[in-house]
C-alpha cells in the first residue's frame, strides 16, 4: 500500500530588468509560463527581484545624511515597487491561473496601508486560482537594506496547505532567526521556501540545516546581477557602474530534503529553471526520530507566542 503524494517544485533563478517593474515581471510571467509546461506545482523566485535589490547602498556611501544621490536612487526605487492593491501583479496572478501553479514571488512593496511611501521587502504567495493568499513582510532587513527597506511584522508568518504538503517561507537573512522558523515549523510546515537576493556564501549551509532541522524540504531560490546588467536609461547609470563589482549576486538556489541531503545542489552557473518531486512519504520517514514541533518538543517547557497582527501605525475612530 503506497500513500505517497508528490509535489513538484520550480526554482526560477533569473536576473530583474533592474530597477524596472513591469519589464521584470514580463520575465516573471515567462518564468512561470515554463515551470507550468513542465507541471511545476510550486515555482519560486529570488528576494526582491521585483524591481530588484538595492545593490547601490553598500557600495555608494548610503548611510551619508541627506545625500541627493541617495534620496534620487530611492525615489526612483519606490516609484517602481510593488502596489499590490493597485493590480501591479495582476500579470503574474493570471500567469498563476493560466498554468495552474502557486507562485511564491519576492518583491519591494510599497503598501497603502503604511503611507504608500516607506518600502518593504515582501515575500508574496499567490495559489494557482491567480489569489494573492499571503504577503509577508521581512522582520529585520539587514545592514545597509535599513537605509532603504522598513521592517515588517508577523502578518505573514502562516502557512499553505498545496497538493497535501505544507508551505511557508522567509526572506533571506530571516531565515537565520529561531523563532521565525519555529513559528512556521509548529504550523506543519515541510516545505520551506527561504529566498535570496543572491550568492553561494547565503545558501550552502543554511539550506541544508533547515531541512534537517525541519525534516522538511527547503528550497533556497536566488537571483542573479552583475554591474552589466545596471540598464542604460536609469539616472545615475554610469556612477553605479563605476562603484558596483563586476558581480553582485551569482545565484546559488539549491533543494535540500528531509535527511539534509541535496536533491538540486547549489546553482551558481547563470540562469535556469530546475525541477524536483518532493514525497511526503519521505518527510514523514524523517519525522520518525525527529518532529520539532511533535513528539521531540516539550510545550510544558518550551513555548512560543507570535503576534500576527498587521501593524498599521493608526488606528481611526469615527464616532456618529
Amino acid at each position: 500500500m503506497n500513500s505517497d503524494r508528490t509535489l513538484t517544485v520550480a526554482l526560477a533563478q533569473i536576473a530583474p530588468v533592474w530597477l524596472d517593474r513591469e519589464a521584470t515581471l514580463a520575465r516573471v510571467v515567462d518564468s512561470i509560463a515554463h515551470a507550468a509546461a513542465e507541471n511545476a506545482r510550486l515555482v519560486a523566485f529570488g528576494e526582491g527581484l521585483v524591481p530588484g535589490y538595492p545593490f547601490w547602498v553598500e557600495h555608494t556611501d548610503g548611510a551619508r545624511f541627506e545625500s541627493e544621490f541617495q534620496k534620487s536612487m530611492f525615489a526612483h526605487y519606490a516609484d517602481q515597487a510593488v502596489d499590490i492593491e493597485r493590480g501591479d501583479l495582476a500579470a503574474v496572478s493570471d500567469a498563476a491561473r493560466r498554468g495552474r501553479t502557486w507562485v511564491a514571488l519576492g518583491t519591494i512593496e510599497r503598501p497603502a496601508d503604511r503611507g504608500s511611501h516607506s518600502l518593504y521587502c515582501s515575500l508574496v504567495l499567490i495559489d494557482d486560482s491567480g489569489a494573492v493568499r499571503n504577503v509577508h513582510r521581512k522582520l529585520m532587513p539587514t545592514h545597509e537594506e535599513r537605509m532603504v527597506w522598513s521592517p515588517g511584522d508577523g502578518h505573514g508568518l502562516r502557512v499553505f496547505d498545496i497538493d497535501g504538503f505544507t508551505v511557508g517561507g522567509l526572506n533571506c537573512w530571516e531565515n537565520w532567526m529561531p523563532l521565525a522558523r519555529s513559528a512556521l515549523y509548529a504550523q506543519g510546515m515541510n516545505v520551506h521556501v527561504a529566498v535570496w537576493p543572491g550568492n553561494l556564501r547565503n545558501t550552502r549551509e543554511l539550506t541544508r540545516h533547515i531541512a534537517r532541522e525541519s525534516r522538511g524540504y527547503a528550497l533556497s531560490v536566488s537571483g542573479l546581477f552583475d554591474r552589466s546588467d545596471v540598464p542604460e536609461h536609469i539616472a545615475h547609470a554610469e556612477t553605479l557602474r563605476k562603484a558596483l563589482p563586476d558581480t553582485c549576486a551569482d545565484g546559488g538556489s539549491c533543494l535540500a530534503g528531509p535527511d539534509g541531503e541535496w536533491l538540486i545542489e547549489p546553482q551558481v552557473s547563470g540562469a535556469g529553471l530546475w525541477l524536483a518531486e518532493l514525497s511526503l512519504a519521505k518527510i514523514r520517514a524523517e519525522r520518525q526520530n525527529f518532529d520539532p514541533f511533535g513528539h521531540y518538543s516539550r510545550p510544558d517547557v518550551l513555548e512560543l507566542r507570535v503576534d500576527r497582527s498587521r501593524r498599521r501605525g493608526v488606528r481611526f475612530e469615527d464616532g456618529s
